[in-house]
């Protein structure tokens, strides 16, 4: 009698466009197939008329695999069937492990298949791009509490997820609590999350939503649930997990995607500046500014201090890019100076110092007030609807709310944060009743130059916010 054999083989998800050429030769070739009976209407075609078929009931793997070996031990050649690979929550382990109770001398061959993850992947653009891993929620073999363990590991590491056994009759409630964990850890709302239904048959579904607005009552026992991590992103009707948090070199010692080391950096940093922030869930655009700040300062204070008016930054850009605002004023040159020369020739925007300018020093002679003042006022008669920056002097930004009050100037938006200890409040809050104007501001008395100019930056390229890729023009 040959030596028994038994072909473990798994089918794919349920299309015969996706059954391997291996596993159809696996079918054709054996005596006997055994699995269960859901799985032979996609395997039928392939099978010899007088191939013996054991079908069985869900929740019997034991026995089937039982049935496998008692029928190679009679000399047959065997095929025991998994949907997907047999290997990922299949029969292969079961097999391997009735081989070492047994201490049968059948020889074991483990054929892999496409697995019901690969093919909702594969359907919803390329989601699965970096380190993932993959959690079934059934706590038929498993304790819940170790599940719980795993995904709050999964979501705390920044894994793309894919989940198995999402819902069933008798199971409602865990993958609910799936994506409360997810948020607890501090997976954005807005992290893409994808789900197919049946995936390769005929009722296939794939839906692309967020992890916010992901409803766990869409899904049942046939889908497969997709989370993206930090990087991923949904465009044109896919979701996309980029193969990298950093872009990958090439020759030219810049990254494939047009960073230099230098903004290789500033994304590093802002990465980790994102994870230690005590709230995450911000508006995208005050989250924008924020990081920046505290990039700047390395003062994570900036959370409490940080103001933006609604949409303060995202209404400043689109400002500048559709030419409404082509100047910027700002008041000392340390300021101007840090704004980026780059982004600036890159939108068509000037800056504009009046600390320098010969009439400054005579009108603040001639009236008693200072420089900064006196630039103020002559910033205002050439450029009334400019961006008006202030990372200095309190008193020139009492001067901007003074000639706003008067209908002298009309700034198209407002960057306060002035440094120091007199009049910096005060002169912070003066502009807060100017609610027709975007204002972004550093509350208290801290302040200066260099943030000032940084909150500018992250206005100019607020276009790479929604990627966390910042420093295009470092």
């Amino acid at each position: 009698m040959k030596q028994p054999k038994i072909i473990i083989a798994g089918i794919g998800p349920g299309n015969k466009q996706d059954i391997t050429p291996a596993v159809v030769a696996a079918l054709q070739e054996a005596d006997a197939v055994v699995g269960y009976k859901y799985y032979f209407r996609f395997v039928t075609p392939y099978l010899r008329p007088d191939t013996e078929c054991i079908d069985t009931g869900m929740k019997r793997e034991r026995i089937r695999a039982e049935q496998a070996f008692e029928l190679a031990e009679q000399g047959k050649t065997v095929c025991v069937i998994s949907s997907g690979d047999a290997g990922i929550y299949g029969m292969t382990p079961l097999v391997y492990e009735m081989k070492r109770e047994r201490n049968s001398n059948a020889e074991i061959i483990s054929l892999p298949g496409i697995s019901a993850f690969q093919k909702a992947a594969s359907l919803l653009g390329a989601p699965v791009g970096h380190d993932f891993c993959v959690i079934s929620l059934s706590d038929l073999m498993t304790p819940w509490e170790r599940i719980e363990k795993r995904i709050i590991a999964a979501a705390a590491a920044d894994f793309v997820t894919a989940v198995y056994n999402p819902k069933s009759e008798g199971r409602y409630w865990q993958l609910y609590r799936l994506k409360e964990l997810f948020l607890q850890e501090g997976r954005s709302p807005q992290t893409p999350v994808g789900y197919v239904r049946q995936a390769g048959r005929p009722e296939q579904e794939v839906h692309i939503t967020t992890l916010e607005a992901f409803d766990p009552e869409k899904t049942d026992m046939f889908t497969v649930v997709l989370i993206g991590n930090s990087q991923s992103y949904e465009w044109n009707g896919t979701m996309i997990t980029p193969r990298g948090y950093y872009r990958e070199k090439v020759a030219t010692g810049n990254t494939q995607y047009g960073a230099s080391k230098g903004q290789e950096i500033m994304i590093r940093s802002f990465r980790t500046i994102e994870k230690e922030l005590r709230n995450r869930d911000i508006p995208l655009d005050h989250k924008w500014a924020l990081l920046h700040a505290i990039h700047t300062t390395a003062d994570f204070e900036m959370e409490k201090l940080l103001h933006t008016d609604e949409k303060a930054v995202e209404t400043l850009y689109q400002g500048i890019i559709g030419k409404r605002i082509r100047t910027i004023v700002t008041d000392v040159t340390m300021a101007a100076s840090g704004i980026r020369k780059g982004a600036l020739e890159r939108l068509g925007v000037k800056v504009k110092c009046y600390l320098g300018d010969p009439r400054t020093a005579a009108m603040a002679t001639e009236k008693g007030i200072t420089r900064t003042q006196a630039g103020t006022r002559l910033a205002v008669e050439d450029h009334p609807d400019a961006l008006f920056v202030f990372g200095n002097a309190p008193t020139a930004l009492m001067e901007l709310c003074d000639l706003i009050r008067k209908g002298k100037a009309h700034p198209a938006g407002i960057i306060a944060a002035p440094v120091g200890f007199v009049h910096v409040q005060e002169s912070k809050h003066m502009t807060k009743p100017f609610t027709a104007i975007p204002k972004i501001i550093v509350e208290g008395r801290k302040g200066g130059s260099n943030l000032a100019a940084t909150l500018v930056n992250a206005v100019l390229c607020y276009n790479d916010a929604e990627q966390l890729r910042p420093g295009r023009d470092v």
